[in-house]
């Protein structure tokens, strides 16, 4: 069970997407796992083949336990499979299924597997054999979790009434086979608890400190207008782009801010992996990772943050991208506010957060004129750096964004 935050003690399992004997490949998908801030898509990272489950549908178990065995090609279990927290429960005689209607292939000599419960309560009827839907029914958007739970309960994805934002989850396919959906006030709470859970262990333990800058985005704000004088709205880019090739950039001069802090240590990592804070409506937050921002051009930043956004706002994240983000960046620009005073989230040492840009009027060139102006603040750990640094780091971010032609 892989670490989704430093406020994540458990997890959920709630699907099983890959069955006992299949081949899986670094990257693949094989479960998700239900936590406070969602259902998680979890990845595996070695190649070879899933020998067994050793977590079942249904059963919550610690951080830090063992999910499944993975053999390599040559039938050896893999050198690094964590020890687990606690007693591992006891493996099932039958490896299950990914689907009820598909039967994983079995040797000859060996009955086929029976069908894997379905990890949902209350118990939904089962129809076997039933197809997934023809093309034109999977136009709605649903999230991949409810679409499974959808074909295993028969149940036609056009007939679905969605709850809220034009999106089927699982409570809304729980409640069209069985009744009403579960309070959403529930979730929102959980997610309130996480997030209080998280910050109250930042600020009891990271010694904070604080320090503001006022950035010049005029050049900024006319890049970007000329970038996107001929561009659809869809390829379009956006501040946030922008404003993270420069974070990446200038870390790459001052990385004692980019990496974690555990074992009473600074772990600085090369790769800049930027958390973007991202609002839900349905409530809370989350800062998922867009990797290796560094390597990236302007284009290909707002690519993947653009299906970054879209995937989290219909619950479909990855564990790595909730886990390994190296620094935060949180901007509130859309919602009116000057600035900003972010918390930093454990195990990172800094966040930044930028406030709403606004034309002030500002020495430039030896005469006053209006400027678009926006203050960033820094967020730091002090084991891990200081104020001499942070200016700094301010700085460069600042020089980078009056030059974003170079990013």
């Amino acid at each position: 069970m892989p670490s989704l935050g430093a406020d994540m003690e458990a997890g959920t399992m709630v699907e099983q997407l890959v069955a006992a004997g299949d081949t899986v490949r670094r990257g693949d998908v094989i479960a998700a796992v239900e936590t406070q801030k969602g259902v998680i898509e979890i990845e595996v990272f070695e190649n070879g083949i899933l020998a067994e489950w050793l977590v079942h549908p249904g059963d919550t178990v610690p951080v830090g336990t063992p999910l499944a065995v993975i053999h390599d090609a040559g039938g050896q279990e893999t050198p690094d499979l964590p020890e687990p927290s606690e007693p591992e429960p006891a493996p099932r005689e039958a490896p299950q299924p990914v689907d009820p209607g598909t039967e994983p292939a079995t040797p000859e000599d060996q009955p086929p597997a029976d069908p894997a419960p379905a990890p949902v309560q209350p118990e939904i009827p089962q129809t076997p054999g039933v197809e997934i839907p023809p093309p034109d029914t999977q136009r709605r958007r649903i999230t991949p979790a409810a679409r499974r739970l959808a074909v295993r309960s028969g149940l036609d994805i056009n007939s679905i009434p969605c709850q809220e934002e034009k999106v089927i989850t699982r409570a809304d396919v729980i409640a069209a086979a069985t009744g009403p959906p579960p309070s959403r006030d529930k979730t929102a709470n959980q997610m309130r608890d996480a997030i209080a859970a998280a910050m109250s262990r930042a600020k009891r333990e990271i010694p904070h400190y604080y320090l503001t800058h006022e950035v010049d985005l005029t050049a900024t704000d006319a890049f970007l207008k000329d970038q996107n004088a001929d561009r659809p709205p869809e390829l379009r880019l956006l501040p946030g782009a922008v404003y993270a090739r420069a974070i990446a950039a200038a870390l790459g001069k001052y990385p004692e801010f980019n990496g974690h802090y555990s074992q009473n240590r600074l772990h600085p990592r090369k790769d800049v992996h930027i958390g973007f804070a991202i609002h839900l409506r349905s409530g809370g937050l989350v800062a998922p990772a867009l990797f290796d921002v560094s390597n990236l051009c302007l284009d290909e930043v707002m690519e993947a943050l653009r299906d970054l956004v879209a995937r989290v706002r219909v619950g479909r994240y990855r564990a790595r991208e909730l886990s390994e983000a190296t620094i935060t960046l949180s901007s509130l620009g859309d919602r009116g506010v000057d600035q900003l005073s972010p918390i930093i989230y454990p195990p990172q040492v800094a966040i930044i957060g930028i406030g709403t840009p606004r034309l002030r009027p500002a020495l430039y060139d030896g005469r006053i004129a209006p400027r678009l102006m926006t203050s960033v603040t820094l967020a730091a750990d002090h084991r891990a750096s200081d104020g001499h640094r942070g200016a700094r780091l301010l700085r460069r971010i600042e020089k980078l964004l009056q030059e974003p032609e170079k990013l």
